[in-house]
């Protein structure tokens, strides 16, 4: 049994002092003030944690792991050692590998790769294509997260372009289904009215002019109007844009959608300084989008927060607009980031605990995580301020790529401790190799 005590616990909207008791992978207590002296003395391990934030673990529904098929970009044992080491402790995986995760022998390959290897908990997305509908009826949605299903085209080349298809996929699934929203036509006219005006080795910084507000909203548009029409229980996935903002409604629990941290952290105007590193579909947008973004996590329109986590390897990010691989790598530093935004005054604490823990695991009806409960799993993030700000460089990436678009960057708060299922997968500065995750289950309401 340990204690965890001598911290401030930022959970369900209140931020407190108190202590957390852990015992057989679960919490077995949530306490408030100092912990009692008895409870210190029968207690098989103290730990104290000098003032830090302890929350939940954090649960990133967003995340490409690369494997199978893809593993000199990344490994999901590498990439979930990177995850715990940002205070990540359960992801979801999709589905753009080789090959591609569209059938349940996929999804149960998946499973037993990670059981195998991964440090954090984790589930995978099953990919939606314009005809295997019979393998996305045929999943196990209390294991599998959610359908994936990409109204545009990105890595890996499963866009699904039938109308048809595309209906009975929203009709028909009874679980998430979760949209990358570009609409391929408006992309294709732009690059091309692009290249003929200027050649095609275009710089990066046209990347927003193909990948535009249009595409996005349009494609948008279309993925909610059809939900709203098909009672879809639908997820829009890494929303750009101020203009796609209102399309949703506040305090909708059927459609609902996701901020990614790299687009409240950069806007176009970081692409000269950044180049590359930071191409990624949807685009980079705008200041103005970035701060419409920003209010509406902040007011919770935006749901939930992930990473997108999308790692290349540098070789494959250089070249023109064009050439260059989308994609970056960000889970090991999706809570430093959120919570060098609440040092900016941008969010509360309270806001980056909602929208990296609690809203997750309600949008996916997760058993038993995402909150510090007792009787809830033991999924526990301890982040502290530190005295000096770190400087972010290549060198502390843990990813397989090895390389941060956050380079350069000073960060104020890092996260010391990872406890996965009860124990302590990172450890200031270590990962601890040990496999304790567990597949997530889902309750469908």
């Amino acid at each position: 049994m340990e204690l965890i005590h001598n911290g401030t616990i930022v959970n369900e909207n209140l931020a407190k002092r108190g202590f957390i008791v852990v015992n057989g992978g679960f919490i077995a207590r949530v306490g408030e003030g100092d912990a009692p002296q008895e409870l210190i003395e029968v207690c098989d391990t103290v730990t104290d944690v000098q003032g830090a934030y302890i929350i939940p673990g954090v649960i990133d529904d967003h995340v490409h792991m690369r494997e199978p098929g893809l593993t000199h970009k990344a490994t999901i044992a590498s990439e979930s050692r990177a995850a715990v080491a940002g205070g990540i402790t359960s992801f979801m995986d999709m589905p753009n590998v080789k090959p591609t995760t569209t059938t349940v022998e996929a999804i149960n390959d998946k499973m037993e790769r990670a059981a195998q290897s991964s440090l954090a908990n984790y589930s995978f997305y099953i990919g939606a294509t314009n005809d295997n509908m019979d393998q996305l009826r045929a999943a196990d949605y209390s294991r599998v997260c959610g359908v994936k299903a990409f109204m545009g085209s990105s890595t890996g080349g499963m866009l699904v372009n039938d109308a048809a298809a595309l209906r009975r996929i929203f009709s028909e699934t009874k679980a998430v289904v979760a949209v990358h929203c570009e609409d391929e036509d408006i992309i294709a006219r732009n690059r091309q009215a692009l290249v003929d005006e200027r050649g095609d080795d275009l710089p990066v910084t046209m990347h927003t002019a193909i990948r535009s507000e249009e595409a996005c909203y349009k494609s948008t548009k279309r993925a909610v109007d059809l939900a709203r029409e098909c009672g879809t229980r639908l997820h829009v996935l890494h929303v750009s844009t101020a203009k796609e903002l209102g399309l949703f409604k506040q305090g909708d629990k059927k459609i609902t959608c996701e901020a990614c941290v790299g687009h409240l952290w950069f806007s176009d105007k970081d692409y000269d300084r950044l180049g590359n590193r930071i191409k990624v579909n949807p685009s980079i947008k705008t200041e103005a989008d970035r701060e419409a973004l920003r209010r509406a996590v902040a007011s919770g329109l935006i749901s939930v927060v992930a990473t997108d986590h999308a790692p290349h390897l540098l070789s494959e990010k250089e070249g023109n607009c064009i050439t260059a691989a989308s994609g970056m790598p960000m889970a090991q530093f999706l809570l430093p980031t959120m919570m060098e935004l609440v040092e900016q005054g941008v969010f509360s604490v309270e806001t980056v605990v909602e929208r990296l823990c609690h809203a997750p695991a309600r949008v996916f009806g997760i058993d038993r995580r995402g909150f510090l409960r007792a009787g809830y799993y033991a999924d526990i993030a301890i982040v502290k301020r530190t005295e000096e700000p770190h400087m972010v460089t290549d060198d502390d990436v843990l990813s397989l790529c090895q390389w941060t678009p956050l380079t350069g960057t000073q960060l104020h708060h890092s996260v010391v401790m990872t406890y996965v299922n009860g124990h302590r997968a990172w450890d200031n500065g270590s990962v601890n190799e040990e496999i304790n995750s567990r597949p997530l289950k889902f309750v469908r309401k």
